[in-house]
């Protein structure tokens, strides 16, 4: 009897590079929803308080806020002055290793999380703190994973050396 010989099956697990992160809202958003969600759980729901309350608490916090949104418009304005796109669903026309992108990957993400903390703090609520790990989690899952796959297709050796010497957080 002959001997058949097919075609080797197709590899069911490759996938087409990215052309763009393909994230289709902006980020600020899930740190605004979780924020919103912890805000209200302590208004209408337990309150939580971080502290008996005092100005020292709120601050602190102040300080937190600025330094949180100035570390991400330092990285707003780093991706505009190298002509790149800012918004997740738009192509990157290079990769930016300059600036805050130095020392963090996620520079903008790192601020906001630093302001998300400040705010807990000028509004002395735990409860945005608890859901703080949530918001971490869908932030990775639905815009840096994307982003940064989308950053391998797109940079190759280039990004995988950036990587290998910049941490995505701190």
């Amino acid at each position: 009897m002959p001997v058949r010989h097919f075609p080797p099956e197709a590899d069911v697990t490759a996938r087409a590079p990215l052309s763009d992160p393909g994230v289709h809202f902006p980020p600020p958003f899930i740190f605004f929803g979780g924020f919103l969600a912890g805000w209200i759980v302590d208004r209408w729901g337990r309150a939580f308080p971080l502290s008996s309350g005092g100005v020292a608490l709120e601050r602190i916090g102040l300080v937190f806020l600025i330094a949180g949104f100035a570390l991400s418009v330092w990285g707003l304005v780093t991706f505009r002055r190298a002509g790149t796109a800012v918004i997740p669903h738009l192509a990157a026309s290079q990769l930016v290793t300059s600036g805050p992108y130095r020392f963090t990957r996620n520079p903008m993400y790192v601020g906001l999380t630093i302001a998300y903390i400040g705010g807990a703090a000028v509004i002395n609520s735990a409860w945005p703190l608890i859901l703080l790990p949530i918001v971490l989690v869908v932030l990775v899952r639905t815009v840096v994973s994307r982003e940064e796959q989308y950053l391998t297709d797109a940079f190759g050796d280039q990004f995988a050396a950036y990587r290998s010497r910049v941490r995505r957080w701190l």
